[in-house]
């Protein structure tokens, strides 16, 4: 049986053996997940918790000041929502006055609650009592 053939290790590629993309003499602490190259403190900036280089914050800040037709959108589409919801508001209350303005003025009310049946008879009062 031949003896085991070990590979040599590979150099590490992790973030320990990088350099900063403009500063080669800096070792590199972070990796902008935009471009994706490696850089130092001095030339990432955190954003949205990310951190990004110059260049790639210089993009993200031009997306961010466009409006979006649909953030414009959203906001005329709640202001009408609003405004719709106080016409239907308006238009349930101006018909209930109509309606209790067109009751006659011979309708009481008084007949209905101080009707006999409405008055519990004393019997049965001194009954629940006892």
């Amino acid at each position: 049986m031949p003896p085991p053939t070990f590979a040599p290790p590979s150099p590490p590629t992790g973030l320990s053996r990088q350099r900063c993309a403009y500063h080669t003499s800096r070792e590199a602490v972070a990796r902008c997940p935009e471009c994706r190259r490696f850089y130092c403190r001095e030339c990432v900036t955190e954003h949205d918790d990310r951190l990004l280089c110059a260049s790639c914050l210089k993009k993200a800040a031009a997306r961010e000041d466009e409006v979006k037709p649909s953030a414009a959108f959203a906001y005329i589409r709640s202001g009408l929502g609003v405004v719709l919801g106080f016409g239907v508001a308006w238009m349930f209350f101006a018909m209930l006055l109509v309606f209790l303005a067109s009751l006659p003025t011979s309708f009481d009310f008084s007949e209905t609650w101080n009707s006999p049946q409405s008055k519990p008879k004393l019997e049965e009062v001194e009954e629940k009592g006892n």
